[in-house]
């Protein structure tokens, strides 16, 4: 299994990634936590219910996406002056 910090590397812009069910979120909860990441207020990621989308951040923090980022995610290619990356976590693993 790739880890989801070597995403960071591996693409520039923003990382949104794409949680499909309840056992792929905790994988991802799982996975993230060993690797050191974070609420971008310091709060351990298993403290909060996790969404299907969130997105990862180059300090190894993780934020939830809000309205416009949803929209983004169906059907943009950028934010701003941005690439936005899409991953589904479920195939990455």
């Amino acid at each position: 299994m790739k880890r989801i910090s070597s995403l960071l590397s591996e693409y520039d812009g923003r990382i949104y990634i794409f949680l499909e069910d309840e056992k792929t979120k905790n994988k991802f909860v799982k996975q993230a936590i060993l690797e050191g990441f974070t609420f971008s207020d310091g709060v351990n990621l298993s403290s909060r219910s996790i969404d299907n989308i969130i997105a990862i951040n180059r300090n190894l923090t993780v934020n939830f996406v809000g309205t416009i980022g949803r929209i983004a995610f169906q059907c943009a290619d950028k934010i701003g002056n941005e690439k936005l990356h899409k991953i589904n976590y479920k195939e990455l693993m």
